[in-house]
């Protein structure tokens, strides 16, 4: 995925999701970082297009967390982290779905219409929430 298609915010929801991994000691950014970061994100619009779409946003935070903390943590790494299978399909399947409606620019409301489809620790979080 070309990072110069996705919109700034969506940038600014990776970056926060990058630093989210490494403040946790994560090795792998995961999906649950990506949209724990989105929820997370004052000014984005994927908080009210979950909620609009009958998701309980604080169930799927909760859930998010959760999850997160069952990962594995590495001490003394320096940082170094790195995006995770998981992830990069994720992105892809946005990517993919943006194209499909014709859009130039990946914005991250995209993440929240492919994050159903998701068949690990993201979809059963977001299933448990409503989705």
């Amino acid at each position: 995925m070309r990072m110069d298609k996705l919109t700034s915010r969506f940038q600014q929801a990776i970056a926060d999701a990058q630093s989210l991994a490494v403040g946790r000691d994560h090795t792998i950014i995961e999906p649950a970082h990506l949209l724990l970061a989105l929820l997370d994100h004052q000014a984005g619009g994927s908080r009210p297009l979950l909620a609009q779409a009958g998701v309980n946003v604080p169930v799927l935070r909760e859930r998010l967390t959760e999850a997160l903390d069952k990962l594995p943590k590495v001490t003394g790494q320096a940082g170094n982290v790195q995006a995770g299978n998981d992830l990069v399909r994720l992105l892809n399947v946005t990517d993919k779905l943006a194209q499909q409606h014709g859009d130039q620019f990946i914005a991250s409301e995209w993440v929240v219409m492919a994050a159903p489809g998701d068949k690990g620790t993201l979809g059963r979080a977001l299933r448990a929430a409503g989705a």
